[in-house]
């Protein structure tokens, strides 16, 4: 590490007290997704935060009327490279849950955890957001006053708010340099890991509507609609293919009422995931296929779809300068797929996209604790908020002074 990487580092750790305050005003705010008035306390917060960066923010209502309000921060440098950082405001956590289970912020230094509800999904991501563009502009101030820069932050990233894509899209029209998501990235065996991947989801409901008798007196007279439906069920399963990364999950089955009646409807949902769209749209095509009149009919509908995010050369373009910036600060970092989703898969089509840019933590999701502390709620690894502020830095001013080249 050089002189100028340890200015960075050394500035970074200076700056690390008040994010740690910040994320706890964030974390005493309860912002579950349908707690609107506390998601836009957090939104606040967060406009608070940045201004002194000199980010003017913006309000947007969901479409949703029991979410808050969407937050867009902008630095804006009109015909500059625009720079789209992306995080969001809700958790998953009810009131009174968090009550329930006294989850609340809970700095622990003999585990080296901060543990909370949002610490790591995605408070913990803001504030080293926060971090770097602070470093950022002291370090590279050429950098920092010659890009335009937007913060989007979604009100209700855990239900995949649709809107909130048509409005980041909307705020650009011509598309960005750049697309960073700060979600968790976890340390494993040292290695610091973002993603450059995510699948796409497909959803899908499948009934068979056959013709309802009594089961004793008129049985051939019925048509059983719940055993028209089980081979189905078989087969929907078995599109899952490990060669093609393509998951099948049959998660719901209903049909028939009393054990004396012929069943005439039944169903069941499913939802595929996949990290190429070809391979959800082949296998949706095969659930289409089933479809047919008659008795039994069946009626194959598409639930909803989420756009996968795959690994294209544009992301792994982009991903070289986080690569090599960890290898100047002595560490490494390394580019992973993950099956889950987020706001990069609704996104990507604005520019190059990585993700889990954040800080490392743990039970995201989680709020229980166990007696014998086998089970612990979601945390953050405060210690991982300098080292990954500063690839995200280094990572930034190479990608930006090299488009200045091109």
């Amino acid at each position: 590490m050089n002189e100028t990487h340890q200015r960075l580092v050394s500035l970074l750790e200076s700056l690390q007290p008040q994010a740690l305050a910040l994320l706890e005003s964030m974390v005493g705010i309860n912002s579950f997704t349908t707690n609107a008035s506390g998601v836009d306390a957090v939104g606040k917060v967060t406009a608070e935060a940045f201004e002194a960066l000199g980010f003017v923010a913006e309000f947007v209502a969901s479409d949703h009327p029991l979410q808050g309000h969407h937050l867009f921060l902008s630095k804006a440098k009109p015909g500059a490279p625009r720079v789209l950082l992306v995080t969001h405001l809700d958790t998953v956590f009810p009131p009174e849950e968090e009550v329930a289970n006294d989850f609340r912020w809970q700095p622990t230094p003999h585990e080296s955890r901060i543990y909370g509800p949002g610490s790591i999904d995605i408070k913990g991501g803001t504030v080293l957001l926060w971090m770097m563009l602070h470093a950022l502009r002291e370090t590279a101030p050429e950098i920092w006053e010659n890009t335009d820069w937007l913060i989007a932050a979604n009100a209700a990233e855990e239900v995949l708010s649709r809107d909130f894509a048509r409005h980041t899209s909307e705020r650009c029209p011509d598309g960005v340099e750049a697309v960073l998501v700060f979600e968790g990235g976890p340390v494993i065996d040292g290695r610091h890991h973002f993603v450059a991947a995510r699948k796409g989801r497909a959803e899908y409901r499948i009934t068979a509507r056959g013709r309802g008798a009594h089961a004793g007196s008129s049985f051939g007279e019925g048509v059983n609609a719940v055993t028209a439906l089980a081979p189905l069920i078989s087969s929907a399963a078995a599109l899952s293919s490990t060669s093609k990364e393509l998951t099948v999950n049959v998660a719901r089955v209903e049909g028939g009422t009393v054990l004396n009646r012929v069943p005439h409807e039944a169903a069941f949902e499913l939802e595929m995931r996949a990290y190429e769209p070809e391979h959800l749209r082949k296998a949706g095509d095969t659930l289409l296929s089933w479809s047919k009149p008659g008795l039994p009919e069946i009626e194959v509908t598409c639930l909803g779809e989420s756009p996968a995010w795959p690994a294209d050369e544009r992301n792994l373009k982009l991903a070289a300068h986080w690569t090599v910036a960890a290898q100047q600060l002595g560490l490494e970092i390394l580019p992973s797929r993950r099956g889950g989703l987020s706001d990069a898969n609704y996104l990507c089509h604005l520019g190059p996209t990585l993700d889990g840019l954040g800080p490392s933590g743990g039970n995201a999701h989680c709020s229980e604790r166990s007696a014998d502390g086998s089970k612990v709620p979601e945390y953050l690894e405060p210690e991982t908020l300098v080292p990954k502020a500063a690839i995200n830095v280094m990572a930034l001013v190479a990608l930006l002074r090299a488009h200045d080249a091109r």
